[in-house]
């Protein structure tokens, strides 16, 4: 089995391993730069696992990609014969990262 770590950012928790590229919420941190992720709740050395306070010395370091904004979503609210009508757009600011070591 292969190594790999849960970790959450922006509020959400993702699944990594070495190599995978993910699309997280927005980082305040330029691309090109070397990123750690210190909120690990689970860590797998490919034979054991790790939860909790275990995981306090755990470190997953991610190189920033790129920062990017995600696909326009449309909102859209309407009340039947009342003349009211709504529609709101929202983009999302990303940041992309790909991981590059679990320790």
């Amino acid at each position: 089995m292969s190594a790999y770590a849960v970790i959450e950012t922006g509020g959400k928790q993702y699944k990594v391993s070495e190599g995978d590229i993910l699309e997280i919420e927005k980082l305040d941190v330029e691309a090109g730069d070397v990123i750690t992720f210190d909120n690990v709740i689970a860590f797998s050395s490919g034979d054991s696992l790790s939860i909790g306070d275990e995981t306090s010395s755990a470190k997953v370091q991610g190189e920033v990609l790129e920062q990017f904004r995600g696909p326009k979503l449309l909102s859209f609210k309407k009340k039947r014969r009342k003349g009211y009508k709504r529609r709101v757009g929202h983009r999302q600011s990303l940041t992309k990262v790909k991981i590059t070591g679990l320790a």
